[in-house]
């Protein structure tokens, strides 16, 4: 064989067939998996659960519902009720978030250097319990301090008491009785009392109190402070409350105790004059939410000193959006505080809220919360809506000036002082929509009586005192009851009487009506008939607020109706989906303080 056909033969028998790339791919995935352990066989699937083929589920549901106890329309409502509360309960609780990271629970109240005479702590249990019921007080709480019938029983110093007899206070009121005990004890507190009733002085005078006991026990020194704190829902309030202090401070100056600093803190002044207070150290302030907690985040006050803090119309507060902002300033504390909350309508949801942050809280009630002031005369007329003004003129004749008329909306204020202005009534206007100077000014003139009519919106009702009111006009009625009760609360305040005239007609809601009725005949006051024709949807309202151990709405204290049916709370869901829509959007803004 040729040497050339010899190499050919060898090449033949050396040749491989070709493998596509597919197949050795494939050959190679395969001995990879070879050569890996092998893993465990996984657990046989759980077994079917048995069914029953003779039944289906919708079948099934039925005879449960069969087999389920028949509740009546009432055991129904009931139940409904207490899912509504329990998600309205289910908010945070009101504590610094410090406190709440390291775990901290304060489980006794704070000890401050107060004492009651010997003779009040000697006191039976029974004569402060009989005391109590005279007075019309309710008490809940552990170990509550007994009430004090004189000024002189507390201990205050003489210039306060001087001054006390100086402005005709010669005897504690009922919330005054046993709230002054309470709150110079240093326990946490619920107030709940109509308006008019001298709720100021329950939280005014301890707080002097306090930041004269630490003054003299440690002089303050620049930029510190303050050792309390009340905030209020609106910039008029906190403006009336800082004046009481201020009233009280300069007397004990006068007589040789050492110098108080209080500050007003509210939007629509200039933050340099105040911050000229904190650089001296402040000892008290009285501030509303937006202001206090901008001076907060600024870093230009702390609060690690106070343990002293009121919640002035607390319910208020939360119901005009300012529960994250008061979150924002109890976050700054750094130490345990006495807490103080008060209102003349404090809803249940709200108690128990607060409860949250109260250390063995004791709750002081004089009457019930939401009643209206039974030294108001109440008069509710049937007027149609394009004879409103011309009828308002008309009541302004019932008595002398100075007189109330409350709108729900700015253009009703603007509209009615244009109109009385050109029928030569001296009246004055105040909204949320006004600036600072203006809203103060009008105030001024109208308690200085330099003018005859007060026209507002209810930024105007809430806490605000006019001593000498003797009538209140609602020309439209409130859509919520809370306040209605806080308007015509601005007249017959500290044992006077007044009157409070209400336009109704067919804008109000069938709701708000009923509201009204059950309010006049807890009262005891004329119903007119447009009114006494009204039938209460709820039949067996007695008996379900006898079974629920609840009379009315538990959200708003309306009488009219149950808390499934609560316009404040539909209101609320309202503002609630509307903030989330505009968060959605990119929409929303900075809010305004009141």
């Amino acid at each position: 064989m040729a040497p050339a056909a010899a190499a050919a033969a060898a090449d033949e028998d050396d040749y491989e067939d070709y493998i596509p790339v597919s197949k050795r791919r494939a050959t190679e995935a395969g001995r990879l998996r070879l050569s890996k352990p092998a893993a465990p066989s996984p657990l046989p699937p759980p077994p079917p659960p048995p069914t029953d083929d003779k039944h289906s589920l919708l079948s099934k549901n039925a005879q449960l519902m069969r087999d389920a106890p028949d509740l009546t329309a009432t055991e129904q409502l009931i139940l409904q009720e207490k899912e509504i509360l329990s998600d309205l309960s289910d908010l945070k609780p009101l504590v610094p978030v410090g406190q709440a990271a390291k775990g901290i629970t304060y489980t006794e109240p704070l000890r401050t250097g107060w004492k009651p005479p010997l003779r009040l702590r000697h006191m039976p249990c029974a004569k402060a319990d009989e005391l109590r019921r005279r007075w019309h007080i309710l008490v809940d709480g552990d170990d509550v301090p007994p009430p004090a019938r004189d000024f002189r029983d507390l201990r205050f110093p003489e210039p306060v008491l001087r001054m006390l007899r100086e402005k005709g206070i010669v005897q504690p009121t009922p919330i005054q009785v046993q709230g002054l005990p309470v709150a110079l004890s240093g326990r946490d507190m619920i107030g709940i009392a109509f308006t008019g009733s001298g709720k100021t002085l329950v939280f005014v005078l301890p707080l002097v109190m306090v930041a004269l006991q630490e003054e003299m026990l440690m002089p303050i020194v620049p930029g510190e402070g303050p050792f309390g704190m009340i905030i209020c829902p609106s910039r008029e309030l906190a403006k009336q409350t800082y004046d009481v202090i201020e009233m009280f401070l300069a007397p004990l100056k006068e007589a040789g105790f050492p110098e108080i600093r209080p500050l007003l803190c509210i939007g629509g002044v200039d933050m340099r004059t105040q911050l000229d207070v904190v650089k001296k150290g402040v000892h008290i302030v009285v501030a509303t939410p937006g202001r206090l907690k901008d001076l907060l985040a600024k870093k230009k006050m702390n609060l690690d000193n106070c343990r002293y803090l009121t919640l002035d119309e607390a319910d208020r507060l939360v119901d005009l959006g300012f529960e994250d902002d008061i979150r924002g300033v109890i976050d700054h504390l750094k130490s345990q505080r006495q807490t103080l909350l008060f209102s003349a309508t404090m809803p249940e949801k709200i108690r128990n809220f607060a409860k949250s942050a109260l250390v063995k809280p004791v709750t002081v009630n004089v009457g019930r919360a939401g009643a209206a002031n039974l030294d108001v005369i109440q008069e509710v007329e049937y007027v149609k809506e394009e004879a409103r003004i011309i009828y308002l003129l008309e009541c302004l004749q019932k008595t002398p000036p100075p007189v109330l008329i409350f709108c729900e909306n700015k253009a009703d204020v603007d509209y009615i002082h244009e109109y009385l202005l050109l029928k030569g009534v001296e009246a004055v206007a105040i909204h949320g929509g006004k600036d600072q100077e203006e809203r103060h000014n009008a105030i001024e003139f109208f308690k200085n009586g330099k003018k005859d009519v007060l026209v507002g919106t209810d930024v105007a009702s809430k806490g605000l005192d006019f001593p000498d009111i003797q009538h209140v006009i609602n020309y439209d009625m409130p859509a919520e009851i809370e306040n209605y009760v806080h308007r015509i609360g601005r007249t017959g305040r500290c044992g006077k009487t007044g009157i409070a005239t209400t336009f109704i007609n067919r804008n109000q809601t069938e709701t708000t009506l009923l509201d009204l009725k059950h309010l006049l005949m807890e009262a005891k006051q004329r119903i007119p008939p447009v009114l006494a024709e009204l039938v209460d949807p709820l039949e067996d309202a007695e008996a379900i607020a006898k079974e629920s151990g609840v009379k009315g709405c538990q959200s708003c204290g309306g009488l009219g109706h149950r808390i499934a049916d609560c316009p404040k709370r539909e209101r609320q869901n309202s503002m609630a989906m509307a903030a989330s829509r505009r968060d959605h959007f990119g929409g929303g803004g900075y809010r305004g303080e009141m």
